[in-house]
C-alpha cells in the first residue's frame, strides 16, 4: 500500500466517522465515504488494544491491508474507508479476514460483482 493510500490523520479519521456510513459483521466494522476528488481509495485501519497484543494487532493490520491490496481493482476507488477489527477478528487466519472483509464490503456495496 502506498503512503497516499493511507488515512492516517485524526481529522481525516472524525470526517469519516461523522459523515460516512457503516456496515458492520462480527468482526470488522466498515465506515465508507465517498470523496470525490481523489482517483484511488484510501484506509484506515484501527484495532484496539482489547482485540490483543501488539504483534496480533500489527498482523491483524497486515491481513487487512494485504486483503485491500488483492481487492484494489473491484472496490470503488473514490471512496475513504475505515476499518475497525473486533474481537473475534483475532482468531481468524489471512483467507477468513479476507472473506469477512468481502461480507462487509458487499453488504456496503462498494464490491463490483465478479
Amino acid at each position: 500500500m502506498k503512503k497516499r493510500q493511507r488515512i492516517k490523520k485524526n481529522e481525516d479519521f472524525q470526517k469519516v466517522f461523522k459523515k460516512g456510513k457503516s456496515f458492520a459483521n462480527r468482526q470488522f466494522v466498515v465506515y465508507c465515504l465517498p470523496n470525490e476528488d481523489q482517483t484511488e481509495f484510501r484506509i484506515g485501519l484501527s484495532v484496539g488494544k482489547k482485540v490483543g497484543k501488539a504483534v496480533t494487532r500489527v498482523q491483524i493490520k497486515r491481513y487487512i491491508r494485504q486483503v485491500f491490496l488483492e481487492l484494489k481493482d473491484e472496490i470503488r476507488q473514490d471512496m475513504d474507508y475505515v476499518i475497525i477489527a473486533r474481537n473475534p477478528a483475532a482468531t481468524l487466519d489471512f483467507h477468513e479476514t479476507k472473506k469477512s472483509i468481502e461480507h462487509v464490503l458487499k453488504i456496503a456495496k462498494v464490491l463490483k460483482k465478479k
